[in-house]
C-alpha cells in the first residue's frame, strides 16, 4: 500500500517492471480500465548547427602593472583614478633633479675625454711621422697608441654614463605602457618610491576583452578540431537576457587537461563602448562550425532515472519501453538526443501514467514546422 501512494515516476525502474507484471497477471493487460492513455510525438530528425552553453571569465588581453623604474619623491599624479589613458600619456611625476645633475656631470665628463681622445690621437700622428726619422722610438710609438685607445675607452665609457643618466630623467616621467583604464594610485605626492615597488597602479585594456572557458573533450573532437576560420561566440551578462553580443573564438590550447577532460577556449568580443569589465563571469554559447543531423525530441519528455536520462518509448503493441538517452544542445525548445532513431514515438504527456514493460493507448500529437508537438484538440461534447 505505501507503494502504491507514492507517485510512479520515483519508484526505481526495476520495482516499476514488477508492478507493471503484477497488474497484467491480475487484471489483464489493461486493467479494468484499459490501458492508460498518453500523448506521444515522434523523434524528428533535421540539419542543425548544434550549440552548447558555457560559463566563462571575462579578462583582459593587457593588465599591466605600474612600477617605477628609479627611486624618487613623487611629485604629480597625473591623471584620475579610473580614467581611460592612451599609450605614452604622463601617469606620475617623480623628483628628476638629482638625475638632471647626472645628467650635466656625465656631459661635462665626455667633453673633458673627448679633448683628451682627440689629443693622443693627435701626439700619436705626429710621432708615427717621425719614427721613419728615428727622431722618436718605437717603444714612445708604443706608448702613445695605448695612451690613445685608453683615453678613446674612456670616453666610451663616458658616453654610455650620459646615457644612463638621461634615461633616469626619462624614467622620473612615468608614462601609461599601453592604452586602458586605471586602478587606483598606490602613491601620491610626497611618498617615495622605490625601484619596482610598490605598484603605482594597474592598466587593463579596454577595447577588447577576452572570454576564458573550458571545453569538453567531445565538444572539442566535434565542433573546434576540424573548425575552418573564425567559430562564431555569442555572450550574455547576468543582467541580460539571452546573448545579444556576438564575437569570435580565437584561441584553443595545444593540450587537454587530463585531470579534468577539458581543454581551454579563449572567444574575442569587442569593448569599444566598455560594456564588459574584466573579472565578470558570462555566460557563453558556442555554435558547431558545420551542420550535421541530429534527432530532436520535446524536453519534457526526458526523466531522470537516478543517475540517467530517459525517456519513455511506445513499441510494438503499445508497449512502454524506458530508452537512456545523452541531451545534447537545446536547438528551438527541442532537445538533441542520442540513443533514438527518428520516427520513434517518445511520451510527451502522461508520463506518470506509463510504467515501462506495460501497455498504454497513446494519442499521436500534430508537429508543427520546427518538430514541437501540438497540444492535442479536446474531446467533442456528446
Amino acid at each position: 500500500m505505501r507503494l502504491r501512494s507514492l507517485p510512479l515516476r520515483l519508484l526505481p525502474l526495476p520495482l516499476l517492471l514488477i508492478l507493471a507484471a503484477c497488474g497484467q497477471q491480475a487484471g489483464g493487460p489493461g486493467g479494468a480500465g484499459g490501458p492508460p492513455p498518453v500523448s506521444v510525438a515522434p523523434a524528428v530528425q533535421r540539419e542543425v548547427q548544434a550549440t552548447e552553453p558555457f560559463v566563462a571569465r571575462l579578462e583582459a588581453p593587457d593588465t599591466v602593472d605600474v612600477r617605477a623604474r628609479v627611486a624618487g619623491t613623487v611629485e604629480a599624479v597625473r591623471f584620475k583614478e579610473g580614467q581611460v589613458v592612451r599609450k605614452g600619456e604622463p601617469l606620475f611625476q617623480l623628483d628628476a633633479r638629482a638625475f638632471r645633475a647626472e645628467v650635466a656631470r656625465a656631459e661635462a665628463q665626455v667633453a673633458a675625454l673627448k679633448t683628451q681622445s682627440e689629443l693622443s690621437r693627435s701626439e700619436l700622428a705626429r710621432a708615427e711621422k717621425l719614427v721613419a726619422s728615428q727622431a722618436v722610438s718605437a717603444q714612445e710609438v708604443d706608448q702613445l697608441r695605448s695612451a690613445a685607445r685608453q683615453a678613446e675607452a674612456q670616453l666610451r665609457a663616458a658616453e654610455s654614463g650620459l646615457v644612463q643618466a638621461k634615461l633616469n630623467v626619462e624614467y622620473a616621467s612615468i608614462t601609461a605602457p599601453v592604452t586602458g583604464r586605471t586602478s587606483r594610485a598606490a602613491a601620491t605626492v610626497g611618498n617615495l618610491v622605490g625601484v619596482g615597488e610598490p605598484v603605482l597602479t594597474t592598466l587593463v585594456s579596454s577595447d577588447r576583452v577576452y572570454a576564458y572557458f573550458d571545453v569538453s573533450e567531445r565538444t572539442y573532437l566535434q565542433s573546434l578540431q576540424k573548425a575552418k576560420g573564425a567559430v562564431p561566440v555569442s555572450l550574455g551578462l547576468d543582467n541580460e537576457t539571452g546573448y545579444p553580443h556576438t564575437g569570435k573564438l580565437d584561441f584553443v590550447d595545444n593540450r587537454l587537461n587530463p585531470a579534468t577532460g577539458t581543454i581551454r577556449a579563449r572567444a574575442v568580443f569587442d569593448n569599444r563602448e566598455g560594456r564588459f569589465t574584466p573579472g565578470l563571469s558570462a555566460r557563453l554559447l558556442l555554435a558547431s562550425s558545420e551542420r550535421a543531423p541530429a534527432v530532436l525530441i520535446s524536453e519534457r519528455a526526458i526523466t531522470t532515472d537516478q543517475t540517467r536520462k530517459i525517456v519513455l518509448v511506445v513499441g510494438a503493441n503499445n508497449i512502454v519501453e524506458p530508452r537512456e538517452v545523452k541531451p545534447g544542445a537545446l536547438i528551438d525548445g527541442l532537445r538533441v538526443v542520442e540513443g533514438l532513431k527518428a520516427g520513434e514515438l517518445v511520451i510527451v504527456d502522461g508520463l506518470q501514467r506509463a510504467n515501462p514493460g506495460a501497455p498504454v493507448t497513446p494519442q499521436v500529437l500534430k508537429t508543427d514546422e520546427a518538430g514541437h508537438p501540438m497540444p492535442a484538440a479536446p474531446a467533442a461534447s456528446k
